[in-house]
């Protein structure tokens, strides 16, 4: 079946999460942060992640905006860091003006020209989505932009996945789903979807009940897979 709509999700994939961290510890004084950026970046990152698990199986839903400050309050917390409230407010600001992976507009627009319909798919909340989006100047390129709060769940449950085919009125084997996340290109692969991970770490795949069909280094491939498929 060939791929007519490609679908991404928002933050790790088209976004550096790592970029709003990196940022600031170029910036003049916070000296103290810039030793401490990368495991902030990363614990940050884990815990965002994990809070949106643990919410959707307790049935605890809040936006993703609510636990993107949870997990920097943890993060900074763990790095001794807790109660410097300037630090976290820069750091929450440059998270709603994320850039994106340098190949990310010559590829939605390589798809674009390409007569394919292209969305993101995001536990972001509309709000979030829509600055990061704004500040990447990537909107033109997008038919859509998808938020977990339509359906009041995170990802990777299947009601988040049920909005493309709301959306778009495809099938499931006719979009093409990337995900920097290999748990959700799993969980995507499992309902149907044709999914790329883009596997920027060289991570192993993870054990689940389905595996992601592709597996990429970069979004650049992405425009010659969906031609090909």
């Amino acid at each position: 079946m060939p791929i007519t709509t490609c679908i991404f999700d928002a933050y790790g994939t088209l976004f550096d999460v790592a970029a709003a961290a990196r940022q600031a510890a170029q910036e003049p004084g916070l000296d103290r942060f810039a030793a401490h950026w990368p495991a902030i970046a990363e614990k940050w990152r884990l815990k965002q992640l994990q809070y949106t698990w643990l919410r959707a199986v307790m049935g605890a839903h809040t936006d993703f905006w609510t636990v993107t400050q949870d997990g920097l309050d943890w993060a900074l917390e763990a790095e001794g860091l807790a109660g410097d409230t300037a630090l976290r407010e820069r750091l929450l600001q440059l998270y709603r003006e994320l850039a994106p992976y340098p190949e990310v507009p010559g590829m939605l627009s390589s798809l674009k020209e390409a007569g394919r319909a292209t969305a993101i798919l995001s536990n972001g909340e509309p709000g979030m989505l829509d600055a990061a989006v704004r500040s990447a100047g990537i909107g033109a390129c997008l038919d859509d932009i998808l938020s977990v709060e339509s359906v009041g769940i995170f990802k990777p449950a299947p009601e988040v996945y049920d909005m493309v085919g709301a959306r778009f009125g495809c099938p499931p084997g006719a979009v093409l789903f990337v995900s920097s996340n290999g748990w959700d290109a799993s969980a995507a692969a499992g309902y149907g979807f044709v999914t790329a991970w883009v596997n920027r770490a060289g991570e192993p795949v993870d054990r689940l009940p389905a595996r992601p069909h592709h597996v990429l280094d970069d979004l650049s491939g992405i425009p010659d897979l969906a031609a090909r498929l």
